[in-house]
């Protein structure tokens, strides 16, 4: 059966879903910042093999309505997805910003049967501290460009993108006011995410969570930041910080980068699957 792409307009936003059907336990995959639901497509039907498997665009991307970005309101844009499509108990598998969201749904529903995180406990962008090994100077230095690299991007947001770099975008990535074409989600969305303590820092989350929680670190530099220093600092943060967590928590590794739904959807598929069917019967 092809996925089924609906929109929910009895919310107080409009919130634009896709059902990939499938039979067994319900599972609500999230995508990440500045994604959309079709950031799923190659994952979401090997999931579908053992689960009832719906995607959704969060708030201010994709095709759903823009709203305040509020983690208690987006918690209740999932839950009108989940109450929408019947969802039982969903399991719920969120990338980078949606693993942060995966979370916050665990502490939120304590009766949730598991969690996937993949990459989403912290944002690059964070603590010095977390950066251990690097030296003071070398990590001051790359920590600044970062931020002007960060706040170009946000500047971005506001301005029209012109027609011929419009076409190099996904379309479900812009909207459109005015005749122009603009890129989702907005500067204001991104400012309030990126100063969030949450979305800055979410292991302290991951600590208290008490459903199965499955963690998919990347093992590699995102594209356009290979072979520096301050990604293999953050990864031995990550890591340092992850040592001591519930037993309830599964960490692992994954031969990729923070792009791995995109590079291995497959291995990711098999993860989840094994991962969702041992907290079931365990």
């Amino acid at each position: 059966m092809s996925p089924q792409d609906i929109t929910i307009t009895d919310h107080i936003i409009p919130l634009a879903a896709r059902d990939h059907s499938g039979d067994g336990p319900a599972v609500l995959l999230l995508h990440g910042l500045g994604g959309t639901l079709e950031a799923w497509d190659a994952l979401a039907p090997l999931l579908a093999r053992e689960h009832r498997v719906v995607v959704m665009d969060l708030r201010g991307h994709g095709l759903s309505g823009d709203g305040p970005w509020e983690w208690d309101a987006v918690l209740g844009d999932l839950e009108a997805v989940v109450k929408h499509f019947h969802l039982d108990r969903p399991a719920i598998v969120g990338h980078s910003l949606g693993g942060m969201l995966a979370l916050m749904w665990a502490l939120r529903h304590p009766d949730c049967p598991a969690i996937v995180n993949l990459d989403g406990l912290r944002s690059v962008e964070n603590d010095p501290g977390n950066y251990p090994g690097m030296a003071t100077e070398a990590l001051k230095a790359a920590l600044d460009q970062l931020k002007a690299t960060f706040d170009a991007q946000a500047a971005m947001m506001d301005r029209p993108i012109p027609a011929e770099q419009a076409a190099l975008f996904p379309q479900r990535s812009l909207t459109t006011r005015d005749g122009h074409s603009y890129l989702r989600p907005s500067s204001e969305t991104l400012a309030a995410l990126r100063y969030a303590p949450e979305f800055r820092d979410a292991i302290p989350l991951l600590r208290v969570v008490t459903c199965p929680a499955l963690v998919v670190l990347a093992d590699r530099d995102p594209a356009g930041m290979d072979g520096g220093e301050l990604m293999a600092a953050f990864r031995r943060g990550v890591r340092r910080d992850l040592l001591d967590l519930p037993g309830t928590v599964e960490v692992t590794e994954l031969a990729a980068s923070h792009n791995m739904v995109a590079e291995q959807p497959s291995e990711l598929a098999d993860l989840i699957i094994r991962f969702l069917t041992g907290s079931a019967e365990g």
